[in-house]
């Protein structure tokens, strides 16, 4: 067994303020070099990197050991911290380097499977399968301290705003809440089964039933849905709930606690209050509720433009109660060839769209996809809804509302995207309000609620609930970065008579609530306080502020894109005497 070295500093630490002292080091071998009389051994912790040096003033077995360590040993080194005479400007520690005088070998190690830097370019299913390995690299410790540093900042500033964190329970029953719950049988009752809340949002109002006032938590959700790079079967949220508030009064405090992250994490100063859009007008906008303000490209209606023309596609699209409308690409034209343009129009094919018309405005004509149905004054009137110009390029969508904006809404920050204006370092915020309460399925048309069931309406469209209530807003509100939904929440229901009047426009009968909802239609009889809140997607935020692409990135031990988890390999069977205790039988027949 090893004598242990007692570390006195991490690696990263060091500067030019230390020299002259012993330090005690501990840590992985990132790289060693034999350069004949002299070692170099690049020690790296979760800090950085520093450079040791081992020379021929030392013993030489001490110096046959140096030379023994490859990379990934853990060992510890004693040493005297010294100016270095050629500095390394890539890296903190540039400026000095450790010689040393003693070194002990906790562990050797096999060559990794993966390389250990920043820039592997390596498999993700074989960086989360070696996912310990692969969070030894600068960058992974950067972004898992970078976290840590965001919930302190949670933690402290609701704690400052008189908030209580609560701990909500992981067993609940399944409840209705728009993905698949992830399901846990139980041994003691035979045939039942818990569920993994997809948010604690009926415990969070139970608390303010409790008296609590303000509630907080940092919480694993869990939701049984098809991954993306921003979504996991399990993540994490910052869940908040207060009593006695409107929306203004929820939305002041989560903007002064999105001020204060990027103050302490970020070193910078945001603007609050942030814009706030109402529902329809970013949708109007930007074809989507979780716009991108980092660039312009905003859609336009055409509809009393081309209402009458001789394109059939156009015509019947207004017919059909759908709409019309584009959006212009700033010198466009000659960025994007007709190959480009198609990829483009495939795409939004995901999204529903049947095909995109597109319009190149050139110096005193305008070529178009459409030309023989349109005649260039007809071209000029559309480009001029535009403002456009010279080298600019239209592409313009018809169908149902639906598709139309989802369509344009996506191709204008794929667009964006190829051109380079999704700048990481930029950040847009913005508040999105005035939902719809309702939407309707698209295959039954029964309405269902746009966020859940327990959001207030707006209290002066009670009157529309009988007669239009497709037509009501939701007292809710979104905060979105750039073009992504940090985080979303309403003003809930208090009234219990008007909780019931939602489930019955919901279509949901008496015995069907009493069976989901029963324990909160139970509390709601002695007394419900006001309340609202709001859930912050935290793995979202974090990857966000770092500028990653995918949380996978900003999680200790994620899943893949299969929901499996490659460093334990779950999901996985389980033997049949677990089975029989649970009172489970597997049918797996194809």
């Amino acid at each position: 067994m090893s004598n242990l070295l007692k570390r006195t500093h991490m690696c990263g630490t060091l500067n030019i303020s230390n020299v002259d002292q012993e330090v005690v080091l501990n840590g992985w071998v990132a790289k060693r070099r034999n350069l004949g009389g002299l070692i170099f051994v690049d020690l790296r912790d979760k800090t950085g990197i520093v450079q040791v040096t081992f020379d021929d003033q030392i013993p030489q077995e001490l110096f046959e050991k140096a030379d023994s360590l490859r990379s990934e040993y853990v060992v510890g080194i004693k040493g005297i911290v010294k100016e270095r005479t050629a500095k390394n400007a890539n890296i903190p520690t540039g400026e000095i380097e450790v010689f040393a005088t003693d070194l002990v070998l906790y562990s050797e190690a096999e060559t990794p499977p993966i390389y250990i830097k920043d820039d592997d370019n390596v498999d993700d299913n074989l960086r989360l399968k070696y996912r310990y390995l692969d969070l030894r690299k600068n960058k992974m410790q950067r972004n898992l301290s970078f976290r840590h540093k965001v919930v302190k900042i949670a933690r402290d500033y609701f704690d400052a705003n008189g908030f209580t964190e609560v701990e909500t329970p992981m067993l609940i029953k399944s409840t209705p809440e728009g993905a698949r719950d992830y399901i846990v049988p139980s041994r003691v009752y035979p045939g039942s089964f818990y569920a993994l809340p997809q948010s604690p949002q009926l415990f969070k109002q139970l608390l303010m039933v409790s008296g609590t006032d303000r509630y907080m938590q940092i919480v694993k959700c869990f939701r049984d849905e098809d991954l993306r790079a921003d979504r996991q079967p399990e993540f994490t949220q910052i869940d908040i709930e207060m009593s006695f508030v409107d929306m203004d009064d929820v939305i002041a405090v989560q903007e002064g606690f999105i001020k204060k992250v990027f103050k302490e994490a970020m070193d910078m100063e945001i603007q609050t209050p942030f814009p706030r859009l109402t529902w329809d007008e970013a949708m109007e906008r930007y074809g989507s509720d979780k716009p991108d303000t980092r660039f312009g490209f905003e859609l336009k209606k055409l509809n009393d433009v081309v209402a009458g023309c001789d394109f059939k596609v156009f015509t019947d699209a207004l017919a059909n109660g759908g709409d019309v409308r584009g959006i212009c690409i700033d010198g466009g034209s000659e960025k994007f060839s007709r190959k480009d343009i198609d990829k483009l129009t495939d795409m939004t094919k995901a999204y529903g769209a049947k095909g995109l018309v597109w319009i190149r405005v050139n110096e005193g004509e305008y070529a178009s996809s459409v030309n023989k149905f349109f005649s260039q004054e007809q071209l000029a009137e559309i480009a001029k809804v535009f403002d456009a110009k010279v080298g600019d390029l239209i592409f313009i969508c018809s169908d149902k509302p639906k598709v139309v904006f989802a369509s344009l809404g996506f191709l204008r920050r794929e667009i964006a995207g190829r051109l380079g204006l999704l700048d990481d370092k930029q950040f847009n915020l913005l508040w999105v309000i005035d939902f719809p309460m309702f939407e309707e399925d698209d295959e039954t048309g029964d309405l269902k609620a746009m966020h859940h069931p327990f959001t207030c309406p707006k209290l002066d469209q009670l009157d529309m609930l009988d007669t239009d209530p497709v037509a009501v807003k939701a007292n809710a509100y979104d905060i979105v970065l750039n073009g992504v939904e940090l985080g979303g929440g309403s003003i809930r229901i208090h009234d219990k008579d008007l909780q019931a009047k939602m489930f019955e426009i919901l279509g949901l009968t008496k015995e069907e609530c009493d069976e989901k909802f029963g324990f909160l239609i139970e509390a709601f009889k002695y007394g419900v306080p006001p309340h609202g809140g709001l859930a912050y997607g935290l793995d979202r935020l974090i990857m966000l502020l770092l500028g990653e692409q995918s949380i996978r990135e900003v999680i200790a031990f994620p899943k893949n894109q299969n929901a499996q988890c490659l460093v334990c390999e779950a999901p996985a069977p389980v033997d049949e005497a677990q089975l029989e205790e649970l009172a489970l039988e597997l049918d797996l027949e194809d």
